[in-house]
């Protein structure tokens, strides 16, 4: 399957086509085709699992400046940065991500998952408003939408309407 090919699939009626092609996309990302960077890349990855996460960054950041083009690079080091709690610098990450990939759904959400850490809630709803025009069945993304929105309205006083069947006192 070629990428063009994988995001037709995840705008498509067949949710399961949809996560077939979203594997792939993921497979394809993951490969820089330069093999001081592939090897990279795995240690990064493997450091990250190991949650080391200092050297995980030190790998992506090596990544990045031998291979600036290499989307996944950018999206491992804001992944790590986010596990990190340096939201800000995981945003910037996402961002260069998208800059390089724009239909990257993992940059997208992610990117709407450091805007909730930080309590921007729609900076948040309209990234993950993005990630499902690229990927409509992505349920994470779906439900941070819904919580997101939710927030949203909770902080502009909007409350839900009682419940009519709760006996009142």
């Amino acid at each position: 399957m070629t990428e063009e090919e994988a995001y037709r699939d995840l705008v498509g009626d067949d949710p399961a086509r949809a996560a077939r092609a979203a594997a792939a996309l993921w497979e394809i990302w993951g490969r820089a085709g330069i093999p001081e960077v592939d090897r990279l890349f795995q240690a990064g990855v493997e450091a990250m699992e190991a949650r080391d996460f200092p050297r995980a960054e030190n790998l992506f950041s090596q990544i990045i400046e031998i291979a600036p083009d290499f989307a996944e690079g950018w999206n491992k080091r804001a992944t790590v940065r986010y596990l990190s709690e340096d939201y800000a610098g995981a945003i910037a990450d996402c961002e260069e991500t998208v800059r390089r990939k724009p239909r990257h759904f993992g940059a997208l959400s992610g990117q709407g998952l450091c805007h909730v850490a930080l309590g921007q809630m729609r900076e948040a709803a309209a990234m993950f408003r993005r990630c499902l025009e690229v990927y409509p069945h992505l349920t994470a993304a779906r439900q941070n939408l819904a919580t997101t929105l939710g927030e949203v309205a909770r902080r502009n006083g909007h409350h839900p309407r009682p419940n009519a069947s709760a006996s009142s006192s």
